[in-house]
């Protein structure tokens, strides 16, 4: 704790370095009551992002693990859990940044100069350590450019954008995620198991099977009492097969990632994938949390502002409802889309071995 003497003597303000802590928001007096409020909101903000970066990374680094060891998941879980309570959190924070009103707001906004949230480095550090593509951002823009120029101003701006271009380069949370559901055993049979290939390509044509019977049921029920445009739904329902298959098997070849996250979801109830579905659940909830804080940040904004152009030159409000939209555990969602009533699922092989009877 540097300064601030042992354990022994150690006070309250010492531990938590209040002294240092309060000096940041300007000199009593200085700064307006709004402007106050306002900096007080933003760097709360970033130090909750400082606890979710802490929160991914040990995540990251259990699901890294080749392979997991079991009783690591559920910490994996209590990681991810806390990081969706903060989001939570952060969204009911935007509730007190409303107080401030818009001319209150504008009475210091030239004190921001062009200086704008886009440039947290430690938001888009946690993006990336999500696993959160270039390519799925708002025009695809570079989320370093801004850090590139920055770092032309001294050494602490250019070791910011040398820990974000080492973040991007590590492998994401999802991406650990996903190598950790190819390894889910399929119809009892294990990952690079001899004729696993087999089983898991069996299993993926009898649900995409059963997917296709439940989609002609329903056509022909839909027919049966006369219902119209019956041309429409055999085009959704064969685009919606194709859609299946395309996620099962890309280009033809069979994904086990995707195969493993079906099975989780399908026999849910199966003991062995308790703390599995756990998992998954928690990516979900996550990324759900996620995007209600995004979508709140930018009822707020539009709020004080309206929609004029954000102080770092982006379209404001526009630009804050486009990362509303951000999907990263993209798979995760989708494989809802393609699931089967419990009745059609193809039927499950070796009960025994995901500590199912269903005797009992």
């Amino acid at each position: 704790m540097g300064d601030y003497g042992n354990s022994e003597t150690r006070t309250y303000g010492d531990y938590l370095r209040l002294h240092d802590l309060l000096a940041l928001q300007g000199e009593e007096g200085t700064v307006s009551p709004d402007e106050m409020h306002f900096i007080i909101v933003h760097q709360t903000f970033e130090l909750w992002f400082k606890q979710i970066i802490t929160e991914l990374t040990e995540a990251r680094n259990i699901l890294a693990q080749v392979p997991v060891p079991e009783d690591d998941v559920p910490r994996a879980v209590d990681h991810l859990s806390r990081t969706t309570e903060i989001f939570r959190l952060m969204a009911n924070q935007w509730t007190v940044l409303e107080t401030l009103t818009p001319q209150g707001f504008l009475a210091f906004r030239d004190e921001l100069g062009t200086a704008s949230g886009f440039e947290s480095f430690q938001m888009r550090e946690f993006e990336a350590l999500l696993g959160l593509e270039v390519e799925d951002r708002m025009f695809g823009v570079d989320p370093l450019m801004a850090f590139r120029k920055l770092a032309e101003r001294g050494e602490e701006d250019q070791r910011v954008l040398d820990r974000l271009e080492a973040r991007i380069e590590e492998d994401s949370l999802y991406d650990s995620l996903m190598r950790w559901i190819e390894r889910t055993p399929i119809m009892g049979s294990q990952f690079e198991d001899e004729g696993d290939n087999d089983v898991v390509e069996g299993y993926i044509r009898a649900h995409l099977e059963s997917h296709r019977k439940m989609g002609e049921d329903a056509l022909e029920k839909m027919e049966s009492v006369g219902g119209r445009g019956e041309g429409a739904a055999r085009e959704r329902l064969d685009s919606a097969h194709a859609s299946a298959s395309s996620f099962l098997m890309p280009d033809g070849g069979i994904s086990r990632a995707r195969a493993g996250l079906l099975f989780i979801e399908s026999y849910r109830e199966l003991p062995l994938l308790t703390w599995p579905r756990r998992l998954i659940d928690a990516f979900v909830e996550l990324e759900e949390s996620m995007a209600k804080w995004r979508h709140d940040h930018a009822r707020m904004v539009e709020r004080i502002i309206g929609k004029r152009a954000g102080t770092g030159g982006t379209s404001g409000v526009d630009y804050l409802d486009a990362t509303a939209r951000y999907r990263i555990f993209k798979d995760l969602w989708e494989v809802r889309t393609i699931l089967v009533k419990p009745q059609n699922r193809p039927e499950l092989q070796n009960a025994e071995f995901y500590g199912y009877n269903a005797e009992s």
